[in-house]
């Protein structure tokens, strides 16, 4: 193995010795806060907490580089390491003046867990190793408390064949019942001295039985397999999915922690607990914890016993009163309160403690900075600033951007969404975040007919197309059975705040019967169904939902935002992460009222209008269909100056609404097939309109039909084989923006041309937007400024991006496409096998599934080693012809805050997004800032 280097706090770099312990205590200590990479949290805080005179048993830590080391040899621990154990171990006897395996004075010790990042109840622990027969005997001698000796001595038999020996842990638990039953008691603390000596006997029997061996009695050889274990449980499954979520590298390892034990089951002045510096569900600055007395840890942890809260005011408000630790051990509360105050000032931060009372005597056992909720993330940093605990830009690194999104989600009420549990048919892509309940609706119609009688519904479909748009916005929520991250259900839904749930495959939807099924549970349309777009969760059942506060506050104006403390708090979020963001944030908006609600929510502008999007009605998707299909000019031209008109109007109403903000209005860019008439009923009207029969119609559009219409007759296609659809485009944009300038209301519209792949294809339709607006200007005798840019979005404009920047003025990347033709992969197909690519298929020599092929879905999360490299090549190639080139991003990458880090560290100007993510996305762009400066 390498030898590593340790970079500290100040940089300077220090070789270290991966097969060494680092010890912690008051004799010995060796590490701190620093060293979280090589101690993991757990043991770097072990040593820090030493070194500030905070109570902690002594012990040692083994080092991430040496799980990384055991499993790159065969699990296999190095001898070198097991020669630093032996001599570790021999400092703590000397220490607490005991001897391991000893009959007199016994060494007990924990070995624990301890990543470099928390990951709570993931992997495992062992506690009271080095107890053995005689040990045993020893303890019960040394302390004067046999009960507590032979209690330990169960328990360690239990944990060490569950965890170290991979038993089932429910046979032992059988024992255990049999024991508590043949007593005559209920809880572990009934059992007499008599009755534990003959449950560790019926323990290690049952041990024997199921791994042919007798329990081990060498202390040294307990520790060796506890280490292993600890070492193995970096990769169990649940630790494996829980790194995988929470995007957690395997190669990072974790440590080791042997520690030598306290007690906290040794009567009725000890007791063991969690506590946490501040609420970290509400944020509230107050204690909040559970101890138990004659207790161990694990107790708490797994709900053995109820435990009791550390205060009186939580006591009280349990109807606990009399039984809090603040009660019942007033002196050891004040210690422990003490401690609190001692270590959140010198954490500077909440933070999660675990402790023990051995015979009124306080240690600590742990800390660290606590996991907490997300409006408490809020409300804690806000407030840690206004105590000077923290300054702004350390206080914003703490929120997570999810944690906003939960601010402005409406979400399920608690107890209703409990009670439901058995309700709960499935679970998909949670593709809109918060929560929607209604009756089922099938088709659109249905969804647009329940909200005319004020019905609340969620939409169900297979899968949406522009067709539904007025379903869906009828809709509470949207559900489908195909679809991705990226799908038009998708988009749309975050785009107006919807909850969706997309890629719900076991969902069978039957629209003929008007029912829907998963297995064998069924409803049909008009019955009650709920999902939470934030989890991916489906109800067959009503759950009531409520809209956050936020957005009642902000955007309704239901509540003052300024009387209520959460959008005070929220809003106080949204200042500083506009101070110290570089990108500019604008929206995703085809209409102004999507555009005022970004706007509330700090919009700087708009990054991508879709034209496409305005012909939402069945009125305006004829008179596409009549430019396209007709034989007849005369009818051809009447539907080009209508659909001119009625642009026109959106137009304007949304320029007026943006007074002066930017605007990129990107021109149609339609699947065609997804714009022609389907069925007998839209064929027969279409058909109608057109003035020729059926069978006309359905040759025409035979004609017309593509294999693959992604990649098809779209973008900048259709305007140069239909370039008079591109004329009344740009007529209606510049004829808004020249009506909005005589009135005094600034207007400079971006015209953005899609999916070029050639330069050619840019300079034509530029050179006929130039026409337009020089004919325009002429005919009415005005002029207005205005810009002329491109997507790019295909891999060719990327690698070309030099040769179209000398004919545009601004390039936006879309993300969405550029990802589908760089991959090779449909977003609304994809579903199909992402996430087992992401989950991982079987190992192809171990045959376990373990094979990750693919980290992220793409279309969530940007693909930055792949899609990245083209997004670079776009940006340097783009400005090494045009240095002053604006660039931007308005795919739905442009919400996620891992992709925002991306475009911020690759010089974009802005990142545009749906409304309801603008907040997310002036979070995100603040935290890359001050990343960046860290860096620096």
């Amino acid at each position: 193995m390498k030898t590593q280097v340790l970079t500290n706090t100040t940089g300077t770099e220090t070789e270290i010795n991966p097969f060494r312990v680092y010890h912690f205590g008051k004799v010995q200590n060796d590490g701190n806060a620093s060293m979280r990479n090589l101690l993991g949290g757990k043991g770097a805080n072990l040593a820090e907490m030493s070194s500030i005179g905070i109570p902690v048993p002594p012990g040692f830590t083994i080092p991430t580089s040496m799980c990384t080391h055991y499993n790159d040899n065969q699990q296999q621990l190095a001898d070198a390491l097991m020669i630093e154990v032996d001599e570790a171990i021999t400092l703590m006897e000397q220490q607490t003046a005991t001897e391991f395996g000893s009959l007199e004075n016994p060494l007990l010790v924990s070995v624990r867990s301890g990543a470099r990042v928390s990951m709570p109840g993931m992997m495992d622990t062992v506690l009271n190793l080095g107890l053995t027969d005689i040990a045993v005997i020893g303890l019960a001698n040394k302390t004067n408390n046999a009960r507590m000796a032979y209690d330990s001595y169960r328990r360690f038999i239990v944990m060490y064949s569950e965890v170290v020996k991979g038993m089932d842990a429910e046979a032992f638990e059988e024992l255990i019942d049999a024991a508590k039953s043949k007593a005559g008691v209920s809880e572990d603390t009934g059992l007499s001295v008599e009755d534990l000596k003959e449950l560790c006997l019926e323990l290690k029997k049952l041990y024997t039985e199921l791994s042919g061996d007798e329990f081990p009695q060498d202390p040294k050889i307990q520790l060796r397999s506890a280490i292993e274990a600890v070492f193995d449980s970096w990769n169990t499954e649940r630790a494996v999915l829980y790194r995988k979520i929470q995007n957690i590298p395997a190669s990072w390892g974790t440590a080791v922690n042997v520690q030598a034990m306290v007690f906290g089951n040794k009567g009725a002045s000890s007791a063991t607990g969690v506590a946490f510096t501040r609420n970290p569900s509400t944020g509230d600055k107050t204690y909040f914890g559970e101890y138990l007395i004659n207790a161990q840890g694990e107790d708490v942890v797994a709900g053995v016993r109820t435990p009791l809260p550390i205060s009186k005011e939580s006591a009280a408000q349990k109807c606990l009163d009399g039984q809090s630790m603040e009660e019942t051990m007033p002196k050891t509360y004040v210690e422990l309160t003490d401690v609190f105050e001692k270590l959140e000032k010198h954490y500077a931060d909440m933070q999660d403690v675990e402790f023990t009372v051995e015979e009124e005597k306080l240690y600590i056992l742990q800390t660290r900075n606590g996991k907490r909720s997300g409006f408490a993330q809020v409300r804690m940093a806000v407030e840690m600033v206004e105590e000077g605990l923290v300054d702004e830009k350390t206080a914003l690194a703490r929120i997570e951007p999810s944690s906003i999104e939960q601010m402005l989600s409406p979400i399920f009420n608690l107890e209703d969404k409990a009670n439901a549990a058995s309700e709960m048919v499935g679970k998909g892509l949670n593709a809109g975040p918060g929560a929607a309940s209604g009756v089922l609706a099938l088709t659109s119609a249905k969804a647009i007919e329940y909200k005319q009688l004020g019905v609340p519904c969620v939409l169900v479909r297979n899968d949406t197309s522009p067709a539904d748009f007025g379903g869906m916005m009828a809709a509470e929520g949207v559900l489908t059975v195909r679809g991705g991250a990226t799908s038009h259900a998708a988009v749309v839904a975050r785009q107006f705040g919807k909850p969706c749930v997309c890629g719900l495959a076991a969902l069978k939807v039957k629209e003929s019967t008007g029912e829907i099924s998963i297995g064998d549970k069924k409803i049909k349309e008009g019955d009650a169904i709920s999902l939470d777009g934030s989890t991916g969760e489906v109800f067959f059942c009503k759950i009531e939902t409520s809209a956050s506060e936020v957005i009642q506050g902000i955007i309704d104006g239901v509540i003052d935002p300024n009387e209520s403390e959460i959008c005070k708090q929220y809003q106080t979020i949204m200042t500083w992460a506009d101070k110290y963001r570089r990108l500019k944030i604008r929206t995703n908006a085809d209409t102004s009222r999507d555009l005022k609600i970004a706007l509330s929510l700090g919009a700087e502008g708009v990054g991508l209008t879709r034209v496409e999007h305005m012909f939402g009605s069945d009125d305006k998707l004829l008179l596409l269909r009549q430019v396209m299909l007709a034989k007849d000019e005369q009818i051809k031209t009447l539907a080009l100056s209508n659909i001119e008109h009625f642009l026109k109007e959106d137009f304007t109403a949304l320029f007026q609404t943006l007074n002066g903000r930017p605007a990129t209005v990107r021109l149609l860019d339609p699947p065609m097939h997804e714009f022609m008439p389907h069925g007998d009923a839209d064929t027969a009207k279409t058909a109608k309109a057109l003035k020729i029969t059926d069978a006309e119609l359905r040759a025409s559009l035979g004609d017309m039909e593509e294999h693959n219409p992604m990649l098809g007759f779209r973008g900048c296609r259709l305007g140069i084989l239909k370039p008079e659809l591109t004329r009344v485009q740009v007529r209606a944009i510049l004829e808004a923006a020249l009506e909005l300038n005589s009135a005094y209301i600034p207007c400079k519209p971006e015209i953005m041309v899609p999916i070029i792949m050639h330069e050619n294809e840019l300079i034509h339709q530029r050179t006929l937007i130039d026409k337009v607006a020089q004919d325009l200007f002429a005919e009415l005798g005005q002029k207005v400024s205005y810009s002329v840019g491109t997507m790019i979005e295909l891999p060719r404009a990327a690698l070309q991006a030099d040769e179209i920047a000398k004919h545009a003025d601004f390039f936006s990347f879309g993300t969405n496409d550029l990802t589908q033709t760089t991959l090779g992969i449909s977003r609304d197909d994809a579903n199909h096998f992402l996430p087992t690519y992401k989950n991982g298929v079987s190992d192809p020599l171990t045959g376990t599934g373990n094979f990750e092929v693919y980290p992220d879905d793409p279309f969530q999360t940007l693909d930055q080693s792949g899609v990245g490299k083209l997004v670079q090549l776009g940006v340097k190639g783009g400005r090494s012809t045009s240095k002053d080139l604006k660039i931007g991003i308005c795919g739905e990458h442009g919400g996620d805050p891992a992709s925002i880090d991306f475009f911020h560290r690759n010089g974009l100007d802005y990142v545009s997004c749906s409304p309801f993510r603008v907040p997310v996305a002036r979070l995100s762009a603040a935290l890359s800032a001050i990343r960046a400066e860290e860096v620096e």
